[in-house]
């Protein structure tokens, strides 16, 4: 039996959006995780680059997103490299295209000034590298007491690269409930 995203029941706007992407069957990563991840498990995906694991965990996140007033992030997704905030950023921002959705995308390397004036603006979905996350809560910029999903892409990526004590103090902020 052939299995397309309208078996996912998400909304109207997502569909569209991966229709304007040319995206029409799920991955096995994305059957795989999807109903896990709509249940609230903690989930680890393994896959070939190319497998679509960024919309494994973006459309599930995505389906249950609601927009927040108070201007602090409800997803964050830590990525280990710039490369990868821009890369997740800009498939987020296509697959909320329709959707009232801010995203950001912050990485060292670059003035923090700049990223803060766009913090100032409200943030939905954050996408960042573990240092700049921290650089960025370190001055009370950001607050991640309202996080519904958080996401470490490439979490192995991360801790070779020694992001791991970044990574488990931005995950005591987080709240769990």
């Amino acid at each position: 039996m052939k299995v397309s995203f309208a078996d996912f029941d998400l909304p109207k706007q997502l569909n569209s959006a991966l229709e304007k992407l040319g995206i029409s069957e799920p991955t096995p990563i994305q059957l795989k995780s999807f109903s896990p991840i709509m249940s609230g498990k903690d989930v680890m995906g393994i896959a070939q680059t190319g497998t679509g694991k960024t919309l494994a965990y973006l459309l599930p996140v995505l389906k249950t997103w609601k927009y927040n007033k108070n201007g602090s992030p409800t997803v964050l997704i830590l990525v280990p490299t710039r490369e990868l905030v821009v890369q997740v950023a800009e498939v987020v921002e296509k697959l909320t295209e329709d959707m009232s959705t801010r995203v950001l995308g912050v990485y060292g390397g670059v003035n923090i000034n700049t990223q803060k004036l766009l913090v100032y603006e409200g943030v939905d979905i954050l996408v960042g590298t573990p240092g700049r996350v921290m650089d960025l809560m370190d001055r009370k910029l950001i607050k991640l007491d309202n996080l519904k999903f958080v996401v470490l892409d490439e979490a192995d990526e991360m801790l070779d690269m020694g992001f791991l004590e970044d990574v488990e103090k931005i995950l005591e902020f987080t709240n769990d409930d």
